[in-house]
């Protein structure tokens, strides 16, 4: 018999879902084809999760994305891929409220 996936366990897998997004589909310092670097962002995925989850406007999702990408990271930024991105987690946020 299927049993209903328990809350943290539930988070943990969001979690992870939102980690390879980062190294495969965002990755602003272009260390996603190195597997010893995928743990780079880990850091992130969980304020990226409750951004996701907690129904934040893209507007608020790309500014935070930015902020990451140009100021924590250093990185000169690029905003059309940033906005890709956010629209890439708000797809996340329609699967996420799917039942399970």
């Amino acid at each position: 018999m299927e049993t209903v996936m328990q809350t943290s366990d539930l988070v943990a897998e969001r979690q992870r879902i939102i980690r390879e997004a980062l190294w495969s589909e965002w990755d602003p310092i272009g260390v996603g084809h190195v597997p010893e670097a995928h743990g780079e962002y880990d850091t992130y995925a969980p304020s990226i999760y409750n951004l996701v989850v907690g129904d934040k406007h893209r507007d608020e999702i790309v500014d935070y994305l930015w902020w990451l990408e140009t100021e924590q990271i250093g990185m000169p930024g690029d905003r059309e891929g940033v906005e890709r991105f956010a629209d890439r987690l708000l797809k996340l946020r329609a699967d996420f409220a799917k039942p399970r």
